[in-house]
């Protein structure tokens, strides 16, 4: 590839001449899309990933929290009872459990699909903050709700849950496309696996607040005159979803001050002047922010619904986007299915039932699902999204993903066809719940973590978000039908009696995974643009509106007169 210099040494050819030009400004995209991939980790890219995981932190806490949340109000709210020897304690029946818990996926999956768009529309910065700010509004309003006559607070918190969703899901696309269009090829993976590890870490916050909050109110709980006047548990699970507020507001300020990737500057916006002065910028973090660049507007394919369809109605290209969307809808049916029914799994196998009643049972049972997540969190959970990030850029994506599924597969069928035999005993329902572990560690080390990172790598820079969020809503499907189904099965033949019965299924869908997981490229160490694929020679087109610019000295300076 000429260097720039070798460019300009020719300038005296270019006026007047399209060709001419348009080869030169190919080159020069080229180059300055090479040096951004061939950086060193900087702040700069530290900061990227505080604040998209410091988000994502914030996401998983939100969504997860509800697992402990849904057990409170059921205290508080509930209709149904649920049995523990030898005493009956209420509980939110199936259907509102149901709207609590389904309400932050569905409205997910709408977010995904908007933002992705929008982001690919208008631009990542543009959107990035906007579904910050809607989290940390419909997480606090969800924490002030109340009922009234018109309507109960299961609705209230199911709506405000799902306007959470939909910033959540925003989150998805914006988050993996600004990391992976910011870092270096190399170290692309790690990067982005430090940003989504965050999730495992909100999860655990999750249940360690869940926790702290409970002892904190013990001897309240403990004072209560009756099982049906359990007043001091209405400020638990306000203090615990609302406390999902505070990691946002501190993500919120970084967010608002990262600039636009310049992929999407260069190829969306075609303004190569502005991304080249940015790429320069990133690279050297003492260098001021770039001066607004006189623009010249490059000739370069335009993101429209004929050409996204022309794009995936290509065998190939439609094959990586239905790899990518199936493994992680494939992904999603046991993750959500296993991670926001966690309580539930564990009474149904006896682990942690509390053994006094009344009162005293309501205070130890809140505790135990507290100290089941966070042992969840920390034994499953957390080791496999790091165990991600040590093998991510050396093993490669596509064997992480393929190890993980299969694994997945043998420990749930495991699960699913010796569950009598796992849970007949004390030292056997241990053995289920070292099981459970694993399957948390190989969902993060495997394909919750690759789903997520494949999407945001492989496809064509003026698609890359809305693909990467049609993907990420074909997850959010897998996590709603789990979620019903989980609610609608679980009681076939007595209270959790088909729990067995869907581990089976979840095994069947892993397998699946693995078939999915073969049609998909393999990503480790290679530039955006080679994944796309797209030919990068000449892919700034001879029609640009600027061709006719005087070529002169003003060149030595990267500055461009229309």
């Amino acid at each position: 590839m000429s260097s720039f210099y070798e460019l300009e040494s020719r300038e005296d050819k270019f006026i007047g001449r399209p060709a001419e030009a348009g080869l030169f400004l190919d080159e020069r995209r080229r180059a300055a899309l090479a040096k951004a991939d061939s950086a060193k980790f900087s702040w700069f890219h530290a900061k990227v990933c505080c604040a998209a995981g410091v988000g994502f932190f914030t996401d998983a806490y939100d969504l997860f929290a509800i697992n402990i949340a849904s057990t409170m109000l059921g205290y508080v709210y509930g209709s149904g009872t649920i049995k523990f020897l030898p005493k009956y304690l209420p509980y939110l029946n199936r259907n509102q459990d149901l709207c609590v818990k389904v309400a932050g996926p569905v409205g997910s999956l709408f977010g995904q699909l908007l933002f992705g768009w929008l982001a690919d529309t208008l631009g990542r910065k543009r959107m990035y903050g906007l579904e910050l700010s809607m989290m940390i509004f419909a997480t606090f309003a969800q924490a002030v709700s109340g009922s009234s006559t018109a309507i109960s607070i299961i609705a209230a918190l199911t709506m405000w849950r799902f306007i959470m969703g939909v910033a959540i899901g925003g989150d998805y696309p914006l988050s993996a496309i600004i990391t992976s269009e910011f870092a270096p090829a190399k170290i692309r993976g790690r990067m982005m696996t430090v940003v989504f590890a965050a999730q495992g870490w909100g999860n655990f916050t999750a249940a360690l607040t869940g926790f702290i909050i409970t002892a904190a109110f013990k001897t309240t709980i403990l004072r209560e005159s009756a099982m049906t006047n359990l007043a001091s548990i209405d400020y638990m699970w306000r203090i615990l979803i609302g406390l999902g507020c505070v990691p946002g507001v501190i993500a919120l300020y970084f967010r608002l001050t990262i600039p636009e990737t310049p992929r999407f500057t260069m190829d969306i916006e075609r303004n190569i002047n502005q991304a080249s002065a940015d790429i320069e910028t990133i690279l050297d973090t003492n260098n001021p922010p770039p001066e607004e660049q006189n623009i010249i507007r490059i000739e370069t394919p335009r993101g429209t619904w004929s050409d996204f369809i022309a794009h995936f109605s290509q065998r190939s290209n439609f094959q990586v986007l239905f790899g990518a969307a199936y493994s992680w809808f494939a992904l999603d049916i046991a993750f959500y299915g296993l991670g926001l029914n966690s309580g539930i799994i564990l009474q149904a196998i006896g682990f942690g039932t509390p053994v006094t009643q009344g009162v005293p049972g309501v205070y130890q049972n809140l505790k135990n699902i507290c100290v089941g997540n966070l042992i969840l969190s920390v034994a499953g959970l957390i080791p496999g999204y790091w165990a991600s990030f040590f093998f991510i850029d050396k093993w490669g994506r596509k064997p992480i993903q393929l190890l993980g599924f299969a694994m997945l597969t043998i420990i749930l069928t495991i699960m699913g066809f010796c569950y009598e035999y796992l849970t007949a005993t004390t030292s056997a329902t241990k053995v289920f719940v070292v099981l459970y572990c694993l399957a948390n560690f190989f969902q993060n080390f495997g394909p919750n973590t690759t789903t997520f990172i494949i999407p945001g790598e492989v496809f064509p820079t003026r698609y890359r978000s809305t693909a990467h969020g049609i993907s990420a809503a074909s997850g959010k499907l897998g996590a709603i039908i789990a979620q019903v189904g989980f609610a609608q099965l679980k009681d076939i033949g007595g209270p959790n009696s088909f729990v067995k019965h869907i581990l089976k299924i979840f095994a069947f869908f892993m397998l699946t995974g693995i078939l999915s997981t073969l049609i998909l490229p393999e990503t480790k160490g290679r530039s955006l643009e080679d994944l796309s694929n797209e030919k990068q020679e000449g892919f700034v087109k001879e029609n640009f509106s600027a061709w006719n610019c005087q070529f002169n000295r003003e060149l030595r300076n990267h500055e461009f007169t229309r």
